[in-house]
């Protein structure tokens, strides 16, 4: 994993993004149905390619969603989305690049993702704890971020949306980040979870520069 050379060389990623998936509260919108669904109805839900154990686990909290039962984490005052929830969050964001690190900030909650570039890899296994944002860490490809990420908490204290959908803390996610054009930045994430997922389920979001 390179470093980038020197700051002239990285995308101007400045100012203040507002997600353009709309606030439905879904993670994955291409999934969802009914598609106009929003997060916390009853009936609502995604269909990512969950396990049999793992649709089990999403059927409850459905149920629970149907009874307003279902207890959203972040509703406790300083409890972080966590990542990748984080990408999928109301308000806006800030998208902090350096050669050495890249920061996403959201206004909503307290979350901070920190992505390192400087050339290092993921800590050895025995050095790993599980984190609600885990560890990031990639390179650029020429204007594009390439990271993945490892060491999320999961199911024990996140979740994905308020539909109650989750990952295991096993899962891991793979991410590329670019300018579409000077006002609109895609992710696209692929996540593998042996636990929660039979094939990798493939996530885009986008994010438009406010004027």
């Amino acid at each position: 994993m390179a470093l980038a050379a020197n700051a002239e060389e990285l995308p101007d990623w400045s100012g203040v993004w507002a997600r353009v998936e709309g606030n439905a509260g879904m993670f994955d919108l291409a999934t969802t149905k009914p598609s106009d669904g929003l997060a916390g109805s009853e009936g609502v839900r995604q269909y990512p390619p969950l396990t049999e154990a793992w649709e089990k686990k999403y059927q409850a909290n459905l149920e629970l969603v149907a009874k307003e039962r279902f207890p959203d984490p972040i509703s406790r005052c300083g409890t972080p989305a966590g990542f990748p929830r984080l990408l999928a969050l109301p308000d806006v964001y800030e998208f902090i690049v350096r050669p050495e690190q890249t920061w996403v900030i959201t206004e909503n909650g307290p979350n901070i993702l920190r992505i390192y570039t400087d050339g290092r890899t993921h800590p050895s296994p025995e050095d790993r704890w599980l984190t609600f944002t885990g560890d990031s860490v990639g390179h650029w490809d020429g204007k594009v971020l390439e990271f993945s990420t490892i060491n999320m908490i999961g199911e024990e204290k996140t979740i994905l949306d308020r539909s109650g959908l989750s990952l295991s803390n096993q899962a891991t996610v793979k991410t590329r980040m670019y300018l579409i054009d000077e006002g609109l930045l895609k992710a696209e994430l692929v996540i593998n979870d042996p636990l929660a997922l039979t094939a990798p389920w493939h996530v885009t979001r986008h994010f438009q520069r406010m004027p």
